[in-house]
């Protein structure tokens, strides 16, 4: 966003701003009440608008909770489907019903709950009459969300974009002013470099400025190999087995980081991009056939993420892309052994609580 439009911007930045921090206050007087649960609830979120790597933290946590032998339920709220109310995923699901992050979840967890409502109290309050109840509800994308009282909060930040730089919206990517930082036991910074030391730790650790409840740990992103549309899901390791061209398409809110990993594994990397949470219509599916047909090689794929795979899963006219050589990219979220071993710690001194 250029500087101009920033400036024309800023009145209505200070104006939201307000707004926020008014609702923040009264809910931390108490006014506006937030009501806790009998059961374990973690609520991940963030500041910042755009992907800071939610999804993945989710998928993080269910692993953890499933080693420990507990039952775990997700609940989001279901952004882009064609859906009201509370819904429980099943085998009738998909994007368009329940969104492509939690269809991305039950495809994964099936063992899991996975749950969308945009009321999240009353979200909770559903999966609370199942039986058997949920040990574990992992609430996606709720820091904002102060009717519900988690019992660990964990507020994720993109090392490329963090929020203590960043101004509201809509001249900035702010939801609220930082200082709503203070909410969250655990600041986790996402999509760092790999070999991060604790010197260059150091100086964000500083500017975030945690309080004496809060820890600041750092993940990365880790990649998969890469698994086939077909219906046997052919697997194929990029640092293995190297081809000359990717067609890379997108509808995710910053497909940076894979740019730069899978440029680093071709020779030429072709990119389209769409917007975040894009439902893909026949047009797209066709274009990006066209891309594919123009490029020289023969030695070529077409890959995309896991969450544009969930998206066209379930598409008329996918077919037009399945007889290519077409792959998706799995993606994890990766701390340092240090780190992991912090928030292992925290995630098991909560699960022991009650």
């Amino acid at each position: 966003m250029n500087i101009l439009l920033r400036i024309l911007l800023s009145p209505f930045s200070i104006l939201y701003g307000i707004v926020t921090w008014v609702r923040n206050l009264l809910y931390d007087w108490g006014v506006l009440k937030s009501t806790s649960f009998d059961t374990q609830v973690i609520c991940v979120g963030n500041i910042n608008t755009g992907g800071t790597g939610k999804s993945p933290m989710i998928e993080y946590l269910i692993r953890f909770f499933q080693g420990e032998k507990m039952k775990v339920a997700t609940l989001s709220r279901g952004y882009g489907r064609n859906t009201k109310g509370f819904i429980l995923a099943d085998n009738t699901s998909s994007a368009m019903t329940i969104g492509d992050e939690p269809q991305q979840f039950f495809q994964k967890f099936q063992e899991i709950d996975v749950a969308v409502c945009e009321n999240r109290l009353d979200g909770i309050q559903n999966l609370m009459g199942r039986s058997p109840k949920p040990d574990m509800i992992l609430l996606d994308d709720a820091f904002q969300h102060r009717r519900i009282k988690a019992g660990l909060t964990i507020l994720l930040s993109e090392y490329g974009n963090l929020y203590v730089y960043d101004s509201m919206l809509p001249s900035g990517r702010l939801r609220e002013y930082g200082c709503g930082a203070k909410r969250a036991e655990l600041i986790i910074i996402t999509k760092s470099p790999e070999n991060l030391t604790e010197a260059d730790k150091e100086p964000i650790i500083r500017k975030i400025a945690p309080q004496a409840h809060q820890q600041v740990l750092f993940s990365f992103i880790g990649y998969g190999n890469l698994i086939g549309f077909n219906d046997s899901h052919d697997m194929l390791d990029m640092d293995t087995q190297k081809v000359s061209d990717i067609l890379l398409f997108t509808g995710i809110a910053n497909p940076q980081p894979l740019y730069s990993y899978l440029s680093e594994r071709c020779a030429y990397l072709h990119t389209l991009s769409f917007s975040d949470h894009h439902h893909y219509t026949a047009a797209d599916i066709h274009k990006i056939s066209e891309k594919y047909r123009t490029i020289a090689s023969e030695n070529k794929i077409i890959v995309t993420t896991e969450k544009d795979f969930v998206r066209l899963s379930h598409h008329h006219e996918l077919n037009l892309l399945t007889s290519f050589p077409m792959y998706y990219i799995p993606v994890k979220m990766d701390f340092d052994s240090k780190d992991k071993h912090k928030l292992d710690q925290i995630l098991i001194n909560y699960a022991g609580k009650n």
